[in-house]
């Protein structure tokens, strides 16, 4: 056993090997940071032509939009398929749900299906993915077919053709759009095998037309699989699909939130934020901001009216972003060999630092450092020098839960198995210490990059003022941050974490924020949602 002077030696000396990952973790050193990423931000959304990417989108999404629409949402590891239906809401309802603070139920979701995308899929060629693709849209379809009929419905329940709306949760720089129904796929890295450009709906919908010449239904014979479902005896064919809307999955999470909260007089969505397995983050904003090929892609006719806005997606986490992260000198030796070793050096350098994909190697990184500096440590696990042997969802589920250590240790034995039991409680607690230093920073770092880009954008200030010490007045504006992604609902603390510092550094930014409250609001499956306001964003609009 440890005496009580040797563990306080102990913790001040892990505190010591830590201060790396902590010490810009304070409110001077956020704010500070914070300005410096609105700098950055103005900056690049004037000069670069790889951040602060223009989208279709030029106006927000009323609430009142009204359909039924098919969506997708295509991501590196699952597909979605199924139906949502835009029931809008009369103007007493939403002040009735507002004034509750309860979102309204303004969707209703059917025939919704979820298929992994397994890796030899991601190898094969375009076509075959994306027929494969079209297989799991006309098995929701049929889904729905058969259900209607079991109703005794004679009627089509789409009609002669069904809209789709496609969330693509990608980087915005792997296709690039002209309307809001187009999309050009580029080569998409992140373990795909697609190398040349595509016409995105043109290669989803040849990938179901094959089933409009006719579909059959299950057998004796059929097979089994998770794959969809062989249907054998011939039925009437499966309605077209037209598509409405094509998006990504910060844009889409923007775009449902906004549906669902109205905005008012002192209440709207200024940003879409996804913080899972990766990050990005979304913002309407003004053209004069931007770099003038970006708003001759818009293809404006006529001249363009500077003040006018439109959603831009900002790619926060591509080279370049980085550079307030480097002149603070908050890079550290383990973010830098992370960042060497990845599937693409140099290229997201702020997500490898915050993103649900890297932590868990972040953890990792420092603690075999530690403990392989220490020569009183013997017989450090080989597994520990493997690269991703520990993972963000083992922190989440097994480390932050603030379980036992003696069930920490088990845990731990299982993925890092030892020669002898070499999982103490003094390391365990060693583990459960790195991890809340390199979550804790993620949500600082996170928060630091909102506050910026409400900056960049002018909905608050960061100034030179001081700020307001203490609670102060109530606020009177509140500017509501859509946000997804399973790092952001899922670990533990780090949105307490990150709204925490979000309002620290909102009321030590300017005196002229004391009227202005910042609130990061989950959009749950923001990318399936989205994907259907979109679309009824644009029936709407072809409508009038």
């Amino acid at each position: 056993m440890r005496s009580s002077v040797q563990a306080s030696k102990d913790d001040a000396s892990l505190d010591d090997f830590l201060s790396p990952l902590t010490r810009p973790v304070t409110e001077d050193g956020l704010l500070d940071l914070a300005r410096r990423f609105t700098n950055t931000y103005k900056q690049l959304a004037r000069t670069s032509t790889e951040h602060f990417l223009t989208t279709p989108v030029t106006t927000l999404p009323t609430g009142n939009e009204r359909g039924k629409f098919l969506t997708i949402d295509l991501g590196g590891t699952n597909l979605r398929v199924g139906f949502i239906e835009l029931l809008g809401e009369n103007e007493a309802d939403a002040v009735k749900h507002q004034s509750q603070h309860v979102l309204p139920s303004k969707i209703r979701r059917s025939h919704e299906k979820s298929w992994n995308i397994e890796e030899h899929m991601k190898m094969d060629q375009a076509e075959d993915l994306f027929a494969w693709i079209g297989d799991c849209i006309a098995e929701v379809i049929t889904d729905a077919l058969d259900e209607a009929s079991e109703k005794g419905s004679d009627e089509a329940p789409f009609g002669d053709e069904i809209p789709l709306g496609i969330t693509f949760s990608f980087p915005m720089t792997l296709f690039r759009q002209t309307s809001m129904s187009e999309a050009t796929l580029m080569p998409m890295g992140k373990g795909f095998a697609i190398t040349s450009d595509l016409n995105l709906g043109k290669i989803l919908l040849a990938g179901y037309g094959r089933h409009l010449d006719g579909r059959s239904t299950n057998s004796d014979d059929s097979t089994s699989g998770d794959t969809p479902s062989n249907r054998k005896k011939k039925l009437p064919s499966l309605p077209k699909i037209r598509i409405a809307a094509i998006t990504n999955d910060t844009v889409a999470t923007f775009a449902s939130l906004a549906y669902a909260v109205r905005s008012t007089s002192n209440s709207r969505v200024a940003m879409g934020l996804i913080v899972g397995t990766g990050t990005n983050a979304t913002v309407p904003m003004e053209l004069g901001y931007l770099h003038p090929e970006k708003v001759a892609e818009l293809a404006t006719p006529g001249r363009a009216d500077m003040r006018k806005t439109v959603v831009i997606n900002t790619e926060w986490t591509i080279r370049g972003t980085d550079k307030p992260l480097v002149d603070l000198d908050i890079k550290t030796k383990w973010d830098l060999e992370l960042d060497m070793n990845s599937e693409a050096p140099g290229f997201q350098p702020f997500e490898y630092m915050t993103a649900g994909r890297y932590l868990g190697e972040i953890v990792r990184l420092v603690l075999f450092d530690l403990l392989s500096r220490d020569d009183s440590v013997e017989d450090v696990p080989q597994g520990l020098s493997r690269k991703n042997a520990i993972s963000t969802r083992f922190l989440s589920t097994q480390v932050a839960d603030r379980s036992s250590l003696k069930s920490l240790s088990a845990e731990l034995e299982k993925i890092i198995p030892s020669k002898s039991a070499f999982w103490t409680p003094q390391r365990c607690e060693m583990v459960r210490k790195i991890a809340l230093a390199v979550q804790q920073r993620s949500s600082a770092l996170v928060a630091a990059a909102i506050v910026g880009l409400l900056g960049c954008v002018q909905d608050i200030r960061l100034d030179d003022t001081g700020g307001i010490d203490g609670v102060g007045s109530s606020p009177s504006e509140e500017i509501i941050i859509a946000y997804t992604g399973g790092l952001a609902s899922g670990y533990r603390d780090w949105l307490p974490d990150c709204q925490n510092w979000v309002d620290v550094l909102i009321r030590k930014g300017s005196v002229a924020n004391a009227s202005k409250r910042v609130v990061l609001k989950e959009a749950v499956d923001g990318g399936v949602i989205g994907a259907a306001v979109l679309a009824g964003m644009t029936e709407g609009a072809a409508g009038r």
